[in-house]
């Protein structure tokens, strides 16, 4: 099973931009699925975007559809989340995870999650 940890995270200002990235170690990185999540504090975890194997197909929450993309480097074993024009309630820890398929990534059943990175969005 590969591994992942995120990193990219900080304190940016509103209408700013940050790319988060996800690293992945073990296993075969091109035949999963990636997903972006986010908890804010007092809220439950929720999905925000998710790539396949291939890069081809992605899939964006619509809070963030027209300000987040997501890509992947299978020659580097790392998928991006790229933020722009955040907003204060983009605020969060910001999760990666895999599995096979994009729809499996947005039921959000995951036993493991790494420890995430911190965005913080001020106004």
């Amino acid at each position: 099973q590969v591994q992942v940890a995120e990193s990219g995270g900080g304190l940016v200002q509103a209408g700013g931009s940050l790319r988060l990235s996800c690293a992945a170690s073990g296993g075969t990185f091109s035949t999963y699925a990636i997903g972006w999540f986010r908890q804010a504090p007092g809220k439950e975890r929720e999905f925000v975007a998710a790539i396949d194997q291939s890069g081809d197909t992605t899939t964006i929450a619509d809070a963030v559809k027209s300000r987040f993309t997501i890509s992947r480097d299978n020659a580097k074993n790392t998928v991006y989340l790229h933020m722009n024009n955040l907003k204060p309630e983009d605020t969060a820890v910001y999760y990666c995870n895999c599995d096979s398929a994009i729809v499996l990534l947005m039921s959000i059943k995951f036993d493991y999650w790494g420890q995430g990175t911190q965005v913080t969005v001020s106004s």
